[in-house]
């Protein structure tokens, strides 16, 4: 069955109205045109790009009169560029290129930028050879140079294997995906559906783990290792007695993410239900990507004013070891293409200082009341309360996470252990994953 699911976790949607660039050469000059820009692609799915034609097989190479750049004529019929210093300062010959390493060996230093191509041939169709003035030569296999065409469709499809940005957002309709603990562990197919999802939807539970204190460990070395923190390499959330965190009280959270007093805050968080209240203590979730978009749609001013004011947060306390932190940070984090990448909000956290002149204040504080009335809007949260032996892990990143009042007593009746991880580790154990799933081993 999983294998099944693998597959159709690997096929790649189509985008049928991508916007491409020609880069046609007329007489020796470049010429730049684009179609008419398509739809915005980052609906309530941001779509997965068109698969680009990835026939390997050259009909024809040639320099152009000006020798800067490299044509390559697919079989497809498809046209690719490719520059001459690019081409040179990728040759993957030893002398260029560590192979152990899959690291470059050549130094910048000694790359002549306006470098041109002396020669160029095709062997068997699949083989490109470069001969440059200094008579150093590259090759370079036809597969490779096609993932690496510098049309927009080309480098698109590259970005999107390589990030896998794909986002299905969601409201209070959330269909929480649900997973074994125990598959997880011990199947790469399932681990790979897992972390899929997770980079998909935010969240994941997964279900049937030991209601004991280390599973979370075994989850870190499922996907390499945890973040360790100023609260632990992990943590348990209970009501303490003079509580160094409103998580460790009995009281209600508000939404908010984690840790952004961090200048990295952690990208993945794990929580496992070892004991649950019996009366409250439910968990809620909202996705802050989907929200922000609204808030953009529906107020724009608010939307640029909690993505380019710097917020102040602070964090002040003994646990792992002792800590003063300070961080500056926006509440909502857009990329060069204004899409929003990460959110980060902690009322708790917010510090007194804030940095930003006195008329500026209150326009602040209305655009974030704005976006924290749409995050408790009941269109957009989602509740759930786990059970002994759950494991939720979320996107801390993306999703905003709160939980409702318990009652308290002499004894412990609510105990959860957190754990977090960074992006960049379970992005890199997905690729692994991915690689090891498509391969069939």
């Amino acid at each position: 069955m999983w294998n099944a699911v693998a597959k159709i976790l690997l096929r790649t949607k189509v985008h049928q109205d991508y916007s491409r660039t020609l880069l046609l050469v007329q007489k020796g000059r470049s010429i730049l045109t684009r179609p008419p820009s398509s739809r915005n692609c980052w609906q309530h799915t941001a779509q997965a790009v068109q698969p680009f034609n990835m026939s390997t097989s050259i009909q024809k190479v040639e320099a152009l009169d000006v020798n800067n750049f490299v044509r390559i004529h697919w079989e497809d019929g498809s046209k690719s560029l490719y520059p001459a210093v690019w081409l040179r300062d990728n040759c993957q010959c030893p002398d260029c290129f560590l192979h152990s390493a899959k690291a470059r060996k050549l130094l910048l230093e000694d790359l002549d930028v306006n470098i041109v191509v002396k020669g160029v041939t095709l062997t068997d169709r699949q083989k490109v050879y470069i001969t440059w003035p200094d008579k150093h030569t590259s090759e370079f296999e036809a597969e490779w140079l096609k993932k690496r065409c510098f049309s927009e469709q080309a480098r698109a499809e590259m970005q999107e294997e390589l990030f896998l940005p794909e986002c299905k957002y969601w409201g209070s309709d959330l269909q929480l995906p649900n997973m074994s603990f125990e598959e997880v562990l011990h199947s790469d197919e399932s681990a790979y559906k897992w972390l899929s999802t997770l980079k998909k939807v935010g969240i994941v539970l997964l279900t049937g783990a030991a209601t004991r204190q280390g599973e979370l460990v075994k989850l870190g070395k499922r996907i390499g290792f945890l973040r360790l923190t100023f609260y632990g390499p992990t943590w348990q959330v209970e009501d303490k007695m003079d509580a160094n965190n409103v998580a460790y009280t009995s009281g209600k959270l508000s939404f908010h993410t984690d840790y952004p007093v961090l200048q990295h805050p952690p990208g993945i968080q794990f929580l496992h239900c070892i004991k649950q209240a019996a009366n409250g203590g439910e968990s809620e979730v909202v996705d802050g990507f989907h929200v922000s978009n609204k808030l953009k749609e529906q107020n724009p001013q608010a939307f640029q004013i909690l993505s380019s004011t710097l917020v102040d947060f602070t964090d002040v306390g003994v646990d792992y070891c002792d800590f003063t932190m300070q961080s500056k940070q926006r509440i909502i984090d857009v990329d060069y293409k204004g899409q929003v990448v990460r959110i980060n909000y902690n009322n708790a956290t917010r510090d007194t200082v804030f940095d930003i002149p006195a008329e500026k204040v209150q326009p602040f504080y209305a655009a974030l009341k704005e976006f924290v009335d749409l995050l408790n809007s009941p269109e957009h949260k989602f509740t759930y309360k786990m059970k002994p032996g759950d494991i939720v892990t979320f996107d801390n990143w993306r999703l905003l996470h709160g939980r409702r009042s318990y009652q308290s007593g002499t004894e412990t009746s609510r105990h959860l252990e957190g754990a977090y991880a960074d992006w960049d580790v379970v992005m890199s154990r997905l690729r692994l994953l991915r690689k090891i799933v498509q391969n069939g081993n």
